[in-house]
């Protein structure tokens, strides 16, 4: 387990997206959270006390998590002083970016000096098997998405709180690294082997005969030229009863790729259906998930009415709205498989 509270590092980031991982921790895991520390330049907050690192280390934090990501996932060199100087000042340091802490001399030598722990929640279990598209007990449900960074582990954390909430039993497995940091477990997909990736989603969500629902957290997207080979193994490994289509209305096109458009919703949602029907021939949608933060109250209601007449399923915005038509519409169509057992298992 990850030692809290924690210093959740920001960086100079001046878009949003590039702290997701922090902000999903402040946002599920904020009794964990003593502050934020950031760089000249930043113009992102998550609205927790700005600290520095003797502040924070005097207040009692225990933990430094690198918040920051980007595409290619690596120790920016703006982060290496502020991890030595963490680790000198008694915190252990965790990161869920692709570079490995201790491939960082002067940090793997530092910690090694000072007895401090360097975590990497994108390291995946050394004894993945591949996949084998075998049925086993239990009930799935998948988020997927239009394109990378749309809401996809909010919504799946956001459907299991729902579940819980009314007694079902209902657990988050986490695929990528800001979930693995709010649960404290689960295999990042994306640090995966190709060939082992649906393995690895098989042994996030074993079988289990109680009832209960898997809310498995997608990731990337099938329309995405960059990620789409990750999606395809996760929506195999995951032989999932139900999808979730999750989408952020407004975007140009996908991200970080220009000229390439985001699929409309219809055409996206059959095509991650029939990608799952591989392994699971009775997938389901039960719902669409908007990411409505940059419209208006009254904008966002009107379009998440419209996308479910056009699709017939319920449509929510999850932080704005709750999810709870989208798990009206699963305990419907699964009411002789769901349980409402204990949700506190």
């Amino acid at each position: 387990m990850i030692a809290s509270p924690y210093l959740l590092y920001l960086g100079a980031a001046t878009d949003p997206l590039a702290v997701k991982t922090a902000r999903g921790v402040a946002e599920w895991r904020p009794d964990r959270c003593l502050g934020q520390i950031r760089l000249p330049g930043a113009t992102v907050s998550l609205n927790l006390p700005d600290l520095t690192i003797e502040r924070a280390a005097a207040q009692g934090a225990k933990t430094l998590i690198i918040g920051e990501a980007n595409a290619g996932g690596v120790l920016s060199p703006a982060a290496i002083p502020v991890v030595l100087a963490a680790l000198e000042a008694g915190l252990d340091v965790a990161s869920g970016l692709h570079q490995r802490l201790g491939e960082v001399p002067a940090i793997r030598e530092a910690a090694q000096r000072l007895g401090r722990t360097l975590t990497d929640v994108r390291e995946p279990p050394a004894d993945l098997i591949v996949g084998k598209g075998v049925p086993r007990p239990g009930l799935r449900l998948l988020t997927v998405g239009t394109d990378c960074s749309v809401g996809k582990m909010y919504s799946s954390l956001a459907i299991e709180r729902e579940m819980r909430s009314r007694g079902l039993a209902a657990d988050f497995r986490a695929t990528g690294q800001t979930g693995i940091l709010i649960t404290g477990d689960g295999v990042p997909v994306d640090a995966v082997i190709a060939d082992f990736i649906s393995g690895a989603v098989e042994r996030v969500s074993p079988a289990r005969d109680d009832g209960g629902w898997d809310v498995i957290e997608g990731q990337g997207s099938l329309f995405h030229p960059s990620y789409a080979g990750v999606t395809l193994g996760l929506i195999h490994g995951a032989q999932p009863d139900a999808l979730v289509l999750c989408h952020e209305p407004g975007r140009p096109h996908m991200r970080g790729v220009p000229g390439h458009p985001v699929p409309d919703l219809a055409t996206c949602l059959e095509r991650n259906l029939e990608a799952a029907r591989l392994t699971n021939p009775d997938v389901i949608a039960v719902g669409v998930a908007l990411n409505t933060s940059a419209m208006g109250a009254q904008a966002a209601l009107d379009l998440c009415a419209r996308v479910s007449d056009q699709l017939g399923l319920p449509c929510q915005d999850p932080v704005a709205h709750g999810t709870h038509l989208i798990v009206d519409r699963l305990v419907s169509c699964f009411a002789t498989q769901t349980s409402a057992a204990s949700a506190g298992r």
